[in-house]
């Protein structure tokens, strides 16, 4: 198990840092430097695709934390 584990964290950090990469943000490049868009990512619903990453998202990084909390046992 021990051995197996660290190439299991390896793959699961590349998914999620890919996972967090595919999500568009609500703001774009002016909205990073303080600019308004007038459209607030908070206040909208995920549809489609959109949902199905910030689901993964949370998934992959729920299993990430277990794998590093495993890997301390």
């Amino acid at each position: 198990m021990k051995l197996i584990l660290p190439y299991v964290q390896v793959i699961l950090s590349i998914l999620l840092v890919g996972i967090i990469l595919l999500q568009r943000t609500g703001a774009q490049v002016g909205g990073a430097f303080g600019g308004n868009d007038n459209w607030s990512s908070a206040y909208h619903t995920r549809r489609g695709m959109e949902k199905w990453l910030f689901g993964a998202t949370i998934v992959i990084g729920i299993l990430f934390a277990v794998s590093a909390l495993v890997n301390l046992i």
